[in-house]
């Protein structure tokens, strides 16, 4: 399920292990924190949306060197898996319903996976070096998937009620929870430059909101809930598990929380929706259909596990955050959803203050300079680089006309659709509307 990257700024008297954002979403990190997923990036149990949060990128930890091709392939193929995830489980749960039983599901099948895999590979023999006793168990695992369990049913249910993009939207918002329930639980001192940033974000979402077309509060209340449950749950990692040295990959933070989950699922399914659930409705589905789809929740964990260590906490923080456009912009071509000009403003004001918030102002200088270098250096390199001013010629007006004709392609194609009656870009549907 997705998707943020928000640092928590720790108190000298804890040791951190999460730095959390989630746009996204669910995205791999190298703390110590588990990666699962909550519909805060999608509805399913995996990395934090759309899918556990980036490291900070601020981070002075280098990337082990390793082949640059390998990094794209599984950046590229964890994009695809998370996204593919959460538009999956949102054409399930829009035409068949059902989305904690969908979830219970996920997780029960994560935890079969999980349990196999410790028994057969050795992806989870880190697990090995976590000394777990009952009384710790009751005491941090329990509550945290308690607080999990919250965030999981408030991140599907909404499903229901809001568009994919309009939920990639509010799900911004998510750092201003985490850094507020930090506070509230004396783990960073407040500071005015941080609440400045996150009224900046609260600001670009509350425009996004008020752009939404067809508006839900009962949807709004299940987001909103979702990243409350899941900002708390990030924090109560940071509290609770901190001093019990427990440092857990995806995998294994899967193998222990995702029991505690289920059956707190359960719980809630029981009178919620298994009285209305018949077996038929599950072979209407297909059961062939719903392990293929519990199969891509699951194989988003073991790709996060792949990708941590691999990259920098710059380049995974980027990525978080195209993923999520990406997102938005192939569910708009899926449902043909609607997206009002002061929807697309507002999510572009809280995205702004998301990366400033995420990545610093020294980073984003420092990457700034680094990508006018490359450009410059791209745009005016000669026969330094054994390049004759023919060929340098003809680069650059390939260039423009390649930026033009695309410019002009995606401005008529924006005109065919536009719809002067509702000023709206009415895009047709691959699979049917909201």
């Amino acid at each position: 399920m997705a998707g943020r990257t928000t640092v928590v700024n720790q108190s000298p008297r804890r040791t951190p292990i999460v730095s959390a954002y989630s746009s996204s979403a669910n995205t791999p990190t190298t703390s110590t924190t588990t990666s699962m997923t909550s519909a805060h990036d999608s509805p399913s149990i995996l990395v934090m949306d759309d899918d556990v949060p980036p490291p900070s990128a601020s981070s002075k930890r280098e990337p082990p060197a390793v082949n640059p091709l390998h990094t794209a392939m599984y950046i590229t193929l964890w994009i695809f898996i998370s996204n593919c995830t959460i538009l999956f489980n949102k054409w399930l749960i829009d035409t068949k319903g059902f989305p904690i039983l969908l979830t219970c599901w996920h997780l029960v099948f994560a935890t079969i996976a999980t349990q196999i895999l410790a028994r057969t590979t050795t992806l989870l023999d880190s697990r090995k070096q976590i000394f777990l006793t009952p009384r710790i168990y009751c005491r941090t695992i329990l509550p945290i998937g308690i607080f999990y369990s919250g965030s999981l049913v408030c991140s599907n249910v909404v499903y229901l009620y809001l568009s994919v993009p309009f939920i990639q939207m509010l799900k911004a918002a998510a750092p201003v929870a985490v850094l507020f329930t930090s506070w509230a639980w004396k783990v960073a001192e407040p500071n005015l430059a941080s609440f400045l940033n996150v009224l900046w974000i609260v600001a670009g979402v509350a425009l996004a909101s008020v752009g939404e077309i067809h508006f839900s509060l009962v949807g709004f209340l299940y987001q909103m809930g979702g990243i409350v449950f899941e900002a708390i749950r990030i924090i109560m990692i940071q509290v609770l598990l901190s001093g019990d040295g427990m440092k857990m990959d995806p995998l294994v933070g899967l193998y222990y929380f995702a029991p505690v989950c289920a059956a707190m699922n359960i719980l809630v399914a029981i009178p919620g929706e298994l009285p209305s659930f018949t077996w038929a409705a599950a072979s209407n589905v297909g059961f062939g259909m719903l392990f293929l789809n519990a199969s891509i929740a699951f194989l988003l964990n073991v790709t996060s596990v792949f990708l941590i260590g691999r990259t920098s906490g710059l380049v995974m923080t980027l990525t978080g955050i195209f993923k999520n456009i990406l997102l938005i912009l192939v569910s708009i071509l899926i449902w043909s959803t609607k997206i009002t000009f002061m929807q697309t403003i507002g999510y572009a004001i809280a995205l702004a203050g998301l990366t400033y918030y995420s990545l610093g102002p020294d980073q984003i200088v420092r990457l700034t300079r680094t990508s006018a270098a490359w450009v410059h250096s791209m745009w005016s390199s000669t026969s330094a680089h054994g390049h004759s001013p023919a060929t340098l010629a003809r680069r650059r007006c390939l260039l423009v006309t390649a930026l033009v004709v695309g410019g002009v392609i995606i401005f008529l194609s924006a005109l065919q659709h536009y719809d002067p009656t509702t000023k709206l870009l009415v895009v047709p549907a691959w699979f049917g509307t909201e």
